[in-house]
């Protein structure tokens, strides 16, 4: 989840025909994802344009009609990246081959401040042995990766399995394992991804291991097999979240649940409508999104490979966008 923090954003209110590509995407789809989430909204405003969403036969001229682009910025570039919804194998009790546990918070985490440490946890085996496991993983750099994403999806031998979600964080700030590559020297900037990052800490068993612990976040998780195995894992609005149509932002800029019009760059370039629907420690700042790209392995590398520049625009309802910028009335 991602700490609000409040910088000294910038607001620009947009026309709807210098969003590019616009007119082109199925509106009608961001409309139905819109709505999984609105009737969670408190704002009266939002509240209001949730009741009138659901009785629209056109979707393009409802957002038209009801929102204003706004571009916020805090003086950083934008960047996109991409998460989704890894499929492990493991176990509901431990053997030789599963060995690493996936954890519940356990009851005395502090809220607010920061606990132990990844590398406290795991070298002094502080959870050990309470009764804390959900499942066993057949692979801790799986772990790590699950606790990035936040959501996964565990599958037993016998053909079973669970789903898990976020449950609780450690309090640490979240550390890149990929820039401290690229600071040891070891690759370029350009090189690196989960898939070459998990191919180093499984050839190199020690340093990969340090390399691990130089991220001290940890998340916890709590079992939601409860979510139907056709829908997405539970975002931070606790509803299921959509792919390539929910996003992860800073909800210190960006309300969650609001729709936000996305022009990513980069090798796939993207133009499409997207609900910010979740929060993630990495996300940080007015121009930052992750899109969720789905679930499994083949959602994981696309997702893996988006590093992009772009703008993202916020749809705000007409009031609320004026009083963010309110020289741009008239």
């Amino acid at each position: 989840m991602s700490d609000a923090r409040a910088g000294d954003p910038e607001y620009e209110i947009l026309r709807f025909d210098e969003l590019q590509g616009w007119a082109g995407d199925n509106h009608g789809t961001a409309l139905k994802v819109f709505l999984e989430t609105c009737a969670d909204l408190r704002d009266p405003d939002w509240r209001s344009l949730c009741a009138l969403a659901g009785n629209q036969t056109n979707a393009r001229t409802f957002f038209e009609l009801f929102f204003r682009p706004v571009m916020i910025s805090d003086g950083d570039p934008a960047l996109f990246t991409g998460y989704f919804e890894p499929e492990l194998r493991g176990s509901p009790v431990p053997t030789d081959r599963y060995r690493y546990p996936l954890y519940r918070v356990p009851p005395e985490l502090p809220s607010g401040t920061p606990w132990y440490s990844r590398a406290e946890i795991e070298e002094h085996g502080l959870l050990d042995g309470r009764g804390l496991e959900i499942a066993w993983i057949d692979d801790p750099v799986d772990v790590f990766f699950l606790q990035i994403q936040g959501s996964g999806r565990v599958q037993f031998e016998d053909g079973s399995g669970l789903r898990v979600g976020y449950g609780g964080k450690n309090g640490h700030d979240y550390r890149s394992v990929g820039k401290e590559l690229v600071r040891r020297g070891i690759y370029q900037a350009h090189q690196v991804s989960a898939q070459v990052i998990r191919n180093w800490v499984r050839r190199n068993p020690i340093d990969g291991k340090d390399l691990l612990h130089h991220n001290p976040s940890y998340v916890f998780f709590r079992e939601v097999s409860r979510v139907p195995a056709d829908k997405g894992p539970l975002g931070a609005m606790n509803r299921s979240i959509t792919a390539m149509r929910s996003i992860a932002v800073d909800p210190a800029y960006v309300p969650l649940g609001a729709p936000v019009w996305i022009e990513k760059g980069g090798h796939n370039p993207m133009r499409r409508l997207m609900i910010a629907q979740d929060t993630g420690s990495a996300i940080k700042g007015a121009q930052r999104a992750d899109i969720f790209f789905g679930t499994g392995d083949k959602a994981g590398r696309a997702a893996g490979r988006v590093r992009d520049p772009g703008r993202m625009v916020v749809l705000m309802p007409i009031q609320h966008a004026y009083a963010l910028a309110p020289d741009e009335l008239g």
